[in-house]
C-alpha cells in the first residue's frame, strides 16, 4: 500500500507532467481545440488520481492537529495529589462529589492512584474518568 505522502508526490508529478505537456505543445499543434481537450482530459485524470492522496493527507494533518491540541491543553494541567488535596480540589475532579471526596481523604495515604479502586473507594468506571487528572506524592 502506497503511503499518503508518496501518493501525493506521485499525483503532484502527474500534474506537473500534464502542465509541461500543455505548455510544451502550445506552439506545436495547429488544432487548438483538440489540444485543449487533451489537456483538459489529462488534467482531469491527474486530479482524480491525486484526490485520494490529498484526502488521506488531510486526515493525517487533522489527526496531528488534534493530538497537538490535546497535548497543549494537558501540558499546563496540574495533577491533583490524592494524598494532600483538599475536599474542594477533589470535588473538582470528574465524577467526584463531596461524599467521594470525603472517602478519598479518609483512605489516605495512597501509594498509587489505582489504590482508589483496590480499596473500593471508587468504582473502576469512576476511576477511569479521573485517572489522568490525579497523582500521588
Amino acid at each position: 500500500m502506497m503511503s499518503a505522502q508518496r501518493r501525493l508526490k506521485t499525483s503532484g508529478l502527474a500534474l506537473m507532467v500534464v502542465a509541461l505537456f500543455a505548455f510544451g505543445t502550445a506552439g506545436c499543434s495547429d488544432n487548438s481545440a483538440e489540444r485543449d481537450k487533451e489537456i483538459h482530459d489529462e488534467a482531469a485524470k491527474a486530479a482524480a488520481q491525486a484526490k485520494p492522496a490529498v484526502e488521506e493527507a488531510t486526515q493525517a494533518v487533522k489527526a496531528a492537529v488534534e493530538g497537538a491540541k490535546e497535548g497543549w491543553e494537558k501540558g499546563d494541567k496540574q495533577l491533583v495529589d490524592l494524598n494532600s488535596a483538599s475536599e474542594d480540589d477533589l470535588t473538582g475532579l470528574p465524577g467526584v462529589g463531596k461524599h467521594e471526596a470525603k472517602r478519598i481523604i479518609a483512605g489516605r495515604p495512597y501509594k498509587d492512584p489505582h489504590d482508589l479502586v483496590k480499596r473500593k473507594i471508587l468504582s473502576a468506571s469512576a476511576y477511569a474518568r479521573l485517572k489522568d487528572d490525579v497523582t500521588v506524592k
